[in-house]
C-alpha cells in the first residue's frame, strides 16, 4: 500500500496521542511511505511549541528530532512541483482548507497514494472530496 501521512498524522509517531496506535498499524501495512517536503518543518514547529510550553524537555526534543530525520530519510519525500501547486489551488478554491493542508493533499493526488492519513477533519473532508481514500487518526468524537 502506498501510504502518505500529513503532519498531523505523522507527528503521532513521536508524540503519544489518540491515533498513535492506528498510525503504527498503517505504517506496518505500508509498502511505501511518502511525506510532503513540508512535514519536517511542520512537525519541528509543533515540537518546539511543546518545548517552549515545557511539555517536552530539550533532551526529548533532540531524541525525537533524530528519529524524525531518520524516518524521513527512509521515506519518499514529495516535492512541491507546479502540478502540486495547481492541485492545491483547486483544493483551496473548493474546500475550507489551509494552504499547507492543501499541499499535503495535492502531493497525495500527484503521487497517486492508495491511502491518505490525517488527524485533521477539514483536511480529511477535502481529501475525500478530491477522491482520495482516507484514514482519520485523530480523536474519534471529532470525526465528521
Amino acid at each position: 500500500m502506498k501510504l502518505i501521512c500529513d503532519s498531523s498524522a505523522f507527528a503521532k509517531r513521536y508524540v503519544l496521542e489518540d491515533g498513535s496506535e492506528i498510525l503504527d498499524h498503517l505504517l506496518q501495512r505500508a509498502s511505501q511511505l511518502a511525506l510532503c517536503t513540508i512535514v519536517v518543518p511542520e512537525i519541528i514547529s509543533g515540537l518546539n511549541r511543546r518545548r517552549r510550553e515545557q511539555i517536552l524537555s530539550s533532551d526529548d526534543y533532540r531524541i525525537i528530532k533524530k528519529h524524525l530525520m531518520e524516518d524521513v530519510h527512509d521515506a519518499i519525500v514529495l516535492q512541491i512541483t507546479s502540478a502540486v501547486v495547481s492541485h492545491s489551488v483547486s483544493l483551496l478554491e473548493n474546500n475550507t482548507l489551509r494552504a499547507m493542508d492543501a499541499l499535503h493533499i495535492a502531493c497525495a493526488m500527484e503521487w497517486q497514494a492508495d491511502l491518505f492519513a490525517t488527524a485533521d477533519t477539514r483536511q480529511l473532508n477535502a481529501a475525500q472530496n478530491a477522491g482520495l481514500l482516507t484514514e482519520y487518526i485523530g480523536q474519534q468524537d471529532g470525526c465528521t
